[in-house]
């Protein structure tokens, strides 16, 4: 089976190829770091590092380009009621994204351009939609510039609207518009802006809008057309939208594929700071294992709503540590942690429908089964071979625990209660098969053993869960 992608231009599954045979050019949106980090921000990249983990293993050639929006209304709102120099508030939680990115697996960019490093590509492309009668300078003046929306008859395509049913944008005044749906590609500098944030232009002084960013970054790496866009779905309109219009209509091809990841909610509610539902990564990976984490974001398929609860990462500790107790057993029995090499093609199937994680991963768990039977069987043939199809399926996911960074935490806090768990798990399996032929003494007798080591077992719907002493 060939990869197939959900093309959100198209609206259906299609087929993927390169436009480059061997090579892919793929864009994903990074963060405007304006404030911390949240799962909603994280889950993006997860899903697209997943994306390009996979297009890796079949053997292509991936140019992986992360954009930071460096400079932005919002970065200079917050920056100024924090009394901070808006570059620096901005470098600030940049770090924040990176140091959250690196926790969690996400392989680095090949390139990660920031939009204060591309201004003389944003005049060029802004010189060439003018000089196509595609935008525009403000009547009044004000050194903004726009994109005519009404000059481009394609506009509304990738979110498959009528002019006519477009919203007015918001991200400029509108007194020096044609069209109050014209957006703002140029704002020029306001009374009481910083005098850092503003660059010279043939239009006046002032600084980049949001969507004319990604189209000149992207234009700077990966040429005039590419394979794929990628970006939370909260980004097809206006950004993802207005960046299509003004790229095409500077004479770009721009993407052959926009993929979109659909949100971690909360109570059906999309993760967001103006909900005061937010899950900070910093707050988080204090108190949990981030390749839990990961795991838990992996769970779902990206095109589906990821639901959050406070079982959540119980859970996905519970189900992560059955993979991860196999892969250690059954290296420590062979003496070898084999190869990462050949996924199951079952896994394969799953990945080449759309990234069909959840089915991945329930190959992955049936894989672990027929290994651990293979183990208590003293099958070191048929152990080998399900230790190298969930290694491989773990490592596309980016949870092989003998993988980067997993491995370097081993020998850490992290790794220390990896270590606990994968022992701990063995009681609980013991404590369970007790129970179940209602031999309640050893069950009972299990408990009090790990709970005189400082170990307390709870009882959960979903199974139980241990906490060390302390940590109710």
């Amino acid at each position: 089976m060939t990869l197939h992608l959900h093309d959100s231009a198209a609206g259906a599954v299609r087929e993927f190829a390169p436009l480059v045979p061997g090579q892919v050019g793929m864009y994903v949106c990074g963060p405007t770091p304006q404030g911390s980090p949240h799962l909603g921000h994280v889950r993006s990249q997860v899903v697209f590092d997943v994306l390009r983990r996979w297009l890796e293993r079949s053997g292509l050639r991936v140019t992986a380009v992360r954009n930071v929006t460096d400079i932005d209304d919002k970065i200079l709102t917050r920056a100024a009621e924090a009394g901070d120099e808006w570059w620096a508030h901005a470098y600030r939680y940049e770090r924040e994204f990176a140091a959250a990115y690196d926790a969690l697996g996400v392989l680095p960019a090949t390139v990660e351009p920031r939009a204060t490093g591309h201004v003389p590509e944003m005049v060029e492309l802004i010189g060439r939609l003018v000089e196509r009668g595609h935008a525009y300078a403000a009547v009044d003046g004000s050194g903004d510039v726009y994109f005519d929306v009404r000059s481009w008859p394609a506009y509304g395509e990738l979110t498959h609207q009528r002019l006519e049913d477009v919203e007015p944008a918001t991200d400029a005044d509108p007194r020096g518009k044609r069209d109050p749906r014209d957006f703002a590609l140029w704002k020029g500098t306001k009374p009481g802006e910083p005098a850092t944030a503003s660059w010279a232009t043939p239009w006046g002084r002032g600084r980049p809008g949001w969507h004319l960013e990604c189209s000149a970054m992207i234009g700077r790496y990966l040429g005039p057309r590419f394979d794929i866009h990628g970006g939370g779905l909260d980004l097809r309109f206006p950004h993802h939208e207005n960046e299509q219009a003004q790229s095409r209509a500077a004479g770009d091809g721009f993407a052959n594929f926009w993929l979109h990841n659909y949100f971690v909610t909360m109570s059906g509610e999309k993760m967001s700071k103006s909900l005061g539902n937010v899950l900070g990564i910093p707050h988080l990976l204090r108190t949990h294992r981030a390749v839990v984490l990961r795991y838990y974001l992996v769970s779902g398929h990206y095109r589906t709503h990821l639901e959050w609860s406070e079982n959540s990462l119980v859970e996905s500790e519970a189900a992560y540590s059955r993979l991860e107790g196999f892969v250690r057993r059954a290296a420590e029995h062979l003496g070898t942690a084999g190869e990462a090499d050949d996924v199951a093609p079952a896994f394969a199937a799953a990945m080449d429908d759309d990234l069909a994680t959840p089915a991945a991963l329930a190959v992955l768990h049936e894989t672990a089964r027929v290994g651990n039977s293979a183990l208590a069987a003293g099958d070191d043939a048929a152990l080998r071979t399900a230790l190298g199809h969930v290694r491989a399926g773990l490592d596309v996911l980016g949870l092989d625990p003998f993988a980067h960074p997993w491995v370097e935490q081993a020998g850490g806090a992290d790794g220390a209660r990896a270590a606990l768990d994968v022992l701990v798990r063995a009681r609980l399996d013991e404590r369970a098969a007790a129970r179940a032929a209602r031999d309640f003494a050893t069950a009972d007798a299990v408990r009090e053993s790990l709970k005189s080591a400082g170990i307390v077992i709870e009882d959960t719907p979903t199974g139980a869960r241990w906490v060390l002493e302390g940590e109710q």
